[in-house]
């Protein structure tokens, strides 16, 4: 018995075949990986800790302390817009070149801009925070000879435990590098 939809996705795969970027639309930034689930996590409990202040808020307002309700208003809006901005951390590619997105930062190179992109065994930090440890970085270095901060690494909140997602991201990053630099 064949299923409709693995036939389908096997002549769409040949139909691409050749192709070394993975999408049709090179206008469109894209993230070239999943978000990993230490990523989405985290914003899950953010965002839960948001609903629960939203609820604080509406108690609040029943009771007509305005004060309090517009303070935990204030906040759960803060917590839901950092949620929001943590799952858009990343490596992003188009057409026009490569965008690295931390968390109070963004950085946009064009392709004509990008010197080469590799990955490197370095000490990396493990999620983010001072702890560093042996792993594998994305080195993005721009023409001038300056370096961006390795932020797509094996032990990030994409990556943790998942070294051959890494590898497959880091490839594809490579891939539109290679292409269109």
């Amino acid at each position: 018995m064949t299923l409709p939809y693995i036939s389908a996705t096997a002549e769409a795969d040949d139909l691409g075949a050749g192709r070394p970027l993975p999408h049709l639309d090179q206008d469109r930034w894209m993230r070239p990986y999943g978000v990993g689930p230490w990523r989405v996590g985290t914003a899950a409990l953010a965002l839960m800790l948001a609903s629960y202040l939203l609820f604080a808020t509406l108690i609040m307002a029943a009771a007509q302390n305005t004060r309090g309700g517009a303070l935990c208003l204030a906040v759960a809006l803060v917590v839901i817009a950092a949620a929001l901005r943590l799952l858009r951390v990343g490596v992003w590619v188009s057409g026009r070149g490569l965008r690295q997105t931390s968390f109070f930062s963004t950085v946009t190179v064009p392709w004509r801009k990008v010197a080469a992109v590799r990955t490197a065994q370095q000490p990396v930090k493990v999620l983010g925070l001072p702890r560093t440890v042996q792993g594998q970085a994305l080195i993005i270095t721009r023409k001038g000879g300056e370096p961006l901060r390795p932020q797509f690494t094996d032990h990030n909140a994409d990556f943790l435990g998942r070294v051959e997602a890494f590898d497959i991201a880091a490839d594809a990053i490579e891939g539109w590098a290679t292409e269109l630099a």
